[in-house]
């Protein structure tokens, strides 16, 4: 089932519900207040005799010649009984009526007439104020007749019964007409209220048809610059086609970002495989060759593979970031793990000197020690390659206010300022012709995720001829030193 037939069905059902609410209770009202009439005319009618037979012992209203229907649209119908209960007079608007029991209604009042036409009780429904009397229902072939019976009592025994009579023909059947109007004009007001939702539920929902037109040829063609114009409402609608639209820009960006990243993946692996492959159809060709050049052919190869499993694992850890991945954090002393990193850093710097400031007092931190270890290092390692030799690398570590500050510089020529906006990019390189010796160009893309995931920022603080500075701020730790765990900050994301 289609959403727009669902809407016009909800729309309907409800339209329906109320309008046969309101309509049964109109109906029940109009159709109570026609039978309430009567009855209030047989009291008022049969009152009128009974006065008369109290105050002369007679009532000419039993005389006179009601053939001609009152103001209400009324035939009235008396008759009296004597104590006994038997017949003594009749008004000539009489049709011959069978005689009755006068004390039967006071022993057994008949409920309201409108019952046995609209059996709909509504709370609150009035009655009319009986009085010594009560009401009666007599059923005959042709029709109801509606009765009202007194019992007329003088010093305090019972002299008389005044009956006052009316048929109900006429009240009945303009109910029933009444009921008849209201089931037709309730089914047409359902079908036009149903031909109207669906309607408006189709114009309501044509700018939803066109995303889904637009989603289709997007899955059809794989043509993500593609966007849904946007309704000129500020509703949910058009709320949902420009965050459709937002949406389509991501995966367009994130679709160029995969496609590059896979190029260049791609390149980087081919290199080192190429070499590998060089040398081993050389060694295979010529197996006569000297150990000296089977021996450097050897290292040519140990040397790519060494690069290519760098590589590599450099591709995990960013799958890594891509996927949402969290590191295991605890309380670890950025200091220590400083001192080891540079440490580490001084067995490849033959031609360089490392210095450290400020490291010979704890930094508690929150981060994991092998990842922090690992950003410390490829900020060393590219301070290292970018700087001329016999030059020195400061790394500095100071207390700041929120947390602390790690920067590393060095002595090389400086990032240009066209560079700068990219230098966090995986694969990206300033100098792409030294891309054999500066490596794959993922190293500030990691160190940018290790960061994030520490909440801590990783900027480029300075930038020249003289030496480019980068600096690390970490949230301070306030929990105490020792192991424990907490959720991992949010991930920063390595692609710009």
């Amino acid at each position: 089932m289609t959403l727009r037939l669902r809407l016009s069905l909800w729309y309907g059902a409800l339209f329906t519900l109320v309008l046969i609410g309101i309509a049964l209770s109109s109906l029940t009202i109009s159709v109570r207040e026609n039978y309430l009439t009567v009855d209030r005319v047989l009291q008022g009618s049969a009152r009128l005799v009974e006065q008369g037979i109290l105050s002369y012992g007679r009532s000419y209203w039993l005389e006179t010649d009601t053939t001609e229907p009152l103001n209400e649209g009324i035939v009235l119908v008396l008759r009296t009984y004597d104590a006994k209960g038997g017949l003594m007079y009749r008004s000539v608007t009489d049709p011959g009526l069978p005689e009755t029991r006068p004390e039967d209604p006071l022993h057994a009042p008949a409920p309201p007439a409108y019952l046995d036409v609209l059996p709909l009780r509504l709370p609150g429904t009035p009655a009319v104020d009986r009085g010594a009397g009560a009401f009666g229902t007599l059923r005959l072939p042709d029709q109801r007749w509606r009765r009202y019976v007194i019992e007329v009592r003088k010093a305090g025994k019972t002299v008389a019964f005044v009956e006052a009579l009316t048929p109900l023909g006429r009240t009945d059947a303009t109910a029933r007409r009444q009921t008849r109007d209201l089931v037709k004009l309730t089914v047409l007001s359902v079908a036009l209220i149903l031909i109207i939702g669906w309607a408006l539920a189709g114009a309501a929902l044509r700018p939803l048809q066109a995303l889904i037109g637009t989603a289709r040829s997007i899955s059809h063609h794989r043509d993500l610059s593609r966007r849904v114009a946007p309704p000129g409402g500020r509703d949910e609608l058009g709320q949902l086609a420009v965050t459709f639209n937002d949406m389509l820009g991501s995966l367009e960006s994130a679709w160029a970002s995969q496609q590059q990243f896979v190029g260049d993946a791609s390149h980087e692996l081919r290199a080192p495989l190429t070499i590998m492959r060089a040398n081993v159809e050389l060694m295979r060709r010529h197996p006569h060759l000297s150990a000296e050049e089977q021996q450097e052919m050897l290292a040519d190869m140990d040397r790519e593979v060494r690069r290519m499993s760098r590589l590599v694992e450099d591709l995990l850890l960013l799958a890594r970031s891509d996927a949402g991945d969290n590191l295991y954090l605890q309380p670890v002393d950025l200091a220590a793990v400083t001192r080891e990193a540079i440490r580490d850093a001084r067995k490849l710097a033959f031609e360089h000197t490392i210095d450290l400031q400020g490291g010979d007092r704890a930094a508690p931190v929150r981060a994991e020690t092998d990842r922090l270890r690992q950003l410390l290092l490829i900020l060393l390692d590219n301070a290292l390659k970018y700087s001329p030799p016999a030059s020195a690398v400061t790394v500095r570590l100071d207390a700041v206010p929120g947390g602390w500050q790690l920067c590393v510089q060095d002595r090389g020529p400086g990032i240009p300022a066209e560079a700068l906006p990219h230098i966090f990019k995986r694969f990206y390189r300033a100098d792409p012709a030294r891309q054999r010796d500066l490596g794959a160009g993922l190293g500030l893309a990691i160190a940018e995720w290790i960061a994030g995931q520490f909440s801590a920022r990783l900027r480029v603080a300075r930038t020249g001829p003289d030496g480019t500075t980068f600096c690390v701020e970490f949230p301070a730790l306030d929990a105490p030193v020792g192991p424990a765990v907490v959720p991992a900050p949010g991930q920063a994301d390595p692609v710009t």
